[in-house]
């Protein structure tokens, strides 16, 4: 029987090692191998090659075609010292790999040649417990897991849409949810609005949606705006955050939030419901069309009544939440293909889903061509374009 010696012998004289200068040149080469890392986590911890994927020896073949799908590209594993990771090297030849090596000397070789390591930032043990559905994902994983966490989201409205989005966003491990609203839980709301209860009637809407959430993930901080946005206050506010979710449900609310996002190049994740149908798009300022692109004027009052008018299906403004969240958490990640450019239309009572595309209005007096907007109008007595400067 064949001792391990053996076995690494016969196995390192069939597969093709590389150096650390060879690995070096060929990640600044334009055939930049995929670099696995096939260490224990505790042994990551210590450091990692910058951009390396971390794949557990024990994991490689069951794991590794997610971060890797073309068997062409080529691959190189890496352990401490260079042994587990030619049985590595091996196992991908077998799987039909092309290009498969092995790091002779290991990290511990790279590391004693001077060259850039990085010793990770990891999630605590109760992270790695609660996010570990997002950490199996490749688009999502450990790296994408910690920048959700340094994320900060302002979510406009803790009402029918904001409820839904900012639920999930939470749950998602969303580092800092700022929400804003000026209105105080009413028993109406119940129906939709899910981050209230029967016991929070009457209780601030900013109030009741942070302890839902802090109750719900303690990684998240909420920050609560028990405010109506205004263009005194729309700027401080939104400064700081990564990404907008507008849940607001009138026209003012959305043009002024179109608008601020316009100047600080802020990108909005758009939401809005009617009865038995609901909008979503994502406005990336200049990358796309802004609101006002898409809808240079409010309709007549008469076409556009308020939820409170209208009426809406409870359901609805979850579904549409959550594409919101979904979109949020796309952009967040720069996975995907977010609705920049396009308006998803949902029809609850067809169950059918439409995708409109959008264009950018070259003479959009807010992001258009030459266009010189610097100030906001008086947006509770119009809602009409304003006035290049």
């Amino acid at each position: 029987m064949a001792s391990y010696r053996d076995l690494l012998k016969g196995v390192k004289s069939r597969i093709r090692e590389v150096d650390v200068r060879q690995l070096d040149a060929s990640r600044n080469g334009s055939a930049k191998p995929v670099v696995i890392d096939v260490r224990e986590q505790d042994e990551v911890e210590q450091g990692i090659i910058p951009g390396a994927i971390h794949i557990p020896r024990g994991y490689l073949e069951s794991r590794v075609e997610q971060y890797v799908p073309d068997h062409d590209t080529p691959v190189v594993a890496y352990c401490a010292s260079g042994n587990r990771s030619a049985f590595a090297a091996e196992t991908l030849t077998q799987m039909g790999f092309k290009d498969a090596a092995s790091l002779k000397g290991g990290f511990g070789a790279w590391k004693d040649g001077g060259f850039k390591f990085v010793v990770p930032r990891d999630l605590t043990p109760a992270q790695q417990k609660r996010y570990s559905r997002h950490v199996l994902i490749p688009e999502v994983g450990k790296e994408g897991q910690l920048k959700l966490l340094d994320s900060k989201v302002l979510i406009i409205g803790a009402g029918g849409l904001g409820s839904p989005a900012a639920y999930y966003l939470a749950a998602a491990g969303v580092g800092t949810i700022g929400i804003v609203d000026s209105d105080v839980v009413d028993e109406s709301n119940l129906q939709r609005q899910i981050l209230h209860n029967s016991k929070r009637i009457g209780q601030p809407k900013v109030d009741s949606a942070k302890q839902t959430l802090e109750d719900l993930n303690p990684d998240v901080k909420v920050v609560p705006y028990q405010t109506r946005l205004t263009r005194d206050n729309i700027i401080d506010i939104f400064k700081d955050y990564d990404l907008i979710v507008d849940g607001s449900d009138n026209f003012p609310t959305r043009y002024l939030v179109n608008d601020a996002s316009v100047l600080l190049k802020k990108t909005i994740v758009h939401g809005s419901i009617f009865r038995f149908d609901g909008q979503v798009s994502v406005f990336k300022p200049f990358d796309g069309p802004c609101y006002r692109c898409v809808f240079p004027e409010p309709p007549p009052p008469e076409l556009a009544p308020s939820c409170d008018e209208a009426g809406t299906l409870g359901i609805l403004p979850g579904i549409v939440g959550l594409f919101e969240a979904n979109e949020a958490v796309k952009l967040l990640l720069g996975i995907g293909a977010p609705l920049i450019g396009r308006l998803l239309m949902i029809d609850a009572l067809a169950d059918e889903f439409r995708t409109l595309r959008l264009k950018r209005d070259p003479k959009c007096p807010v992001c258009g061509d030459g266009a010189h907007f610097k100030d906001f109008v008086d947006y509770e007595v119009s809602t009409a374009i304003p006035t290049p400067a």
